[in-house]
């Protein structure tokens, strides 16, 4: 089996619900009842076009047309529940984290294009910092940093101000990651 690679797995990893749910709800649409309430959810998110998706494979659509229109991080998400209808074996566990050094280069690409001025990823920035806000702890400071960092702020000890090792690490490789995006 083809290894998948790190920042897929990191998707994989953090919408492994959403994709079990979808999968399940494909084999018997009673045993997932709050599936349109995530669905809307996420359409409310900015995410229409994998809600579409979605839609469409609960419709029974299985070609892989589906993807085209789709960003890599929602083909990576219907990918996923397409492989896990055919092959259950397929499906992220539920009880992995996600490590959240993988995030890093995904999150400094997000900052870069706010800072480009690229308002769909403003808002799936503030989406994010939200989620991480509700997590506590080094997700929660993580989030309180965005601005300052949107906002060219760059020092270290400044940005990791109460944070754990973890913490410090992933701001690291964050400036680290944003700085080679900025170079270029």
């Amino acid at each position: 089996m083809p290894t998948i690679p790190e920042k897929d797995q990191q998707i994989l990893q953090s919408h492994a619900g959403l994709i079990h749910r979808v999968v399940i709800a494909c084999q018997n649409r009673s045993m997932v009842p709050d599936l349109d309430q995530i669905l809307d959810t996420a359409r409310t998110n900015g995410w229409n076009d994998l809600v579409h998706a979605i839609r469409e494979v609960l419709k029974g659509r299985r070609d892989t047309a589906l993807l085209r229109p789709l960003d890599e991080e929602d083909q990576v998400i219907v990918n996923a529940i397409l492989r896990g209808l055919q092959d259950p074996s397929t499906l992220p566990d539920l009880d992995a984290k996600p490590d959240p050094a993988l995030a890093a280069p995904a999150l400094a690409a997000m900052i870069h294009a706010v800072r480009r001025g690229d308002m769909q990823a403003m808002q799936v920035l503030a989406t994010m910092a939200e989620t991480m806000l509700r997590s506590g702890g080094d997700m929660a400071r993580l989030s309180g940093i965005m601005h300052p960092l949107i906002s060219g702020e760059r020092e270290t000890e400044k940005l990791t101000r109460g944070m754990s090792a973890k913490g410090e690490a992933l701001v690291t490789a964050l400036l680290t990651e944003l700085a080679r995006l900025e170079a270029h």
